[in-house]
């Protein structure tokens, strides 16, 4: 079986020391603060971007990578390898152009480079997790074709919730209208967000307080997970005490084996802002 690499890109929330464990390539976004340009995950960091938003005048703003970013990488790679099978998972093709960047980047290559490019259809460890369990797949001897079964079979299986802290970033990146944030920001609202199976993030209820909010994304996961087992990543920006809760409250509610946490991007972050907090639920 030929050695087989993985490329990500800095939506995925991959902690680095997972990146660096694996050899997992990963191409960053861009997020722009007015005339300052910060490359996702290597040039600013999470805990620095939601500093940095605090005090900031103007809103971020987020770019793709071009086809060339990836390009780049995918020579590197066959540079180092040049019989190894590449697998490379994205962002929710459906929220940006960066899967069809690397679509474009592949077009760009020797016609026979075994690249395999895959839609997440979804975001943060979503995205993530696909990749991570990708990788166990192949450590545990599994081929390519079955590693894709793998992936697409998780993807099916996962479920994805978010609860934003306020609707203003929503609202400033065209998810919803200024009177829907106006209303929901006097009214205490608490859009509950999914995503659904074309990789769109879509709402799927709305409650007055977050007290509330937990408890009905804790009622949804039990309509699919209540008797069974699962694992859990809860998805934070920058506050791992309010995950910490979170993941508390779930493990009272399901059978939980294993709780992993990890940190917002910059980019992510940029589209749904502080406070947010997410949970990635998987049966086992």
């Amino acid at each position: 079986m030929s050695n087989i690499r993985f490329v990500t890109d800095s939506t995925s929330d991959i902690p680095l020391e997972i990146r660096e464990k694996y050899n997992i390539e990963m191409v960053p976004l861009k997020v722009h603060f007015g005339e300052e340009v910060f490359l996702d995950a290597i040039t600013i960091q999470s805990k620095e971007f939601y500093e940095k938003l605090a005090v900031s005048d103007v809103l971020p703003t987020t770019s793709q990578p071009s086809p060339v970013d990836f390009l780049n990488v995918y020579k590197k790679i066959y540079k180092e390898d040049p019989d190894c099978t590449i697998i490379s998972i994205h962002l929710s093709s459906a929220m940006s152009g960066t899967y069809q960047s690397a679509v474009l980047a592949k077009s760009l290559l020797d016609e026979e480079a075994d690249l395999h490019i895959i839609d997440s259809k979804s975001a943060s460890f979503g995205n993530g997790i696909l990749m991570v369990e990708a990788i166990k797949a192949y450590e545990n001897g599994k081929n390519v074709e079955e590693i894709l079964e793998v992936v697409a079979k998780l993807r099916q299986d996962m479920r994805v919730y978010f609860l934003v802290d306020t609707l203003e970033y929503l609202q400033k990146g065209g998810r919803i209208g200024k009177a829907a944030s106006l209303i929901g920001s006097l009214l205490n609202i608490k859009p509950i967000l999914s995503i659904d199976d074309e990789g769109e993030i879509t709402s799927v209820d709305k409650v007055r307080g977050k007290k509330k909010a937990i408890h009905r994304i804790v009622d949804l996961l039990k309509e699919d997970f209540e008797k069974r087992d699962v694992d859990i990543v809860v998805v934070h920006s920058n506050d791992l005490s309010s995950a910490e809760s979170f993941a508390d409250f779930l493990k009272e509610q399901f059978q939980v084996h294993n709780v992993k946490f990890t940190s917002l991007s910059p980019v992510v972050g940029t589209h749904v802002g502080p406070g947010t907090l997410a949970v990635i639920m998987r049966p086992i």
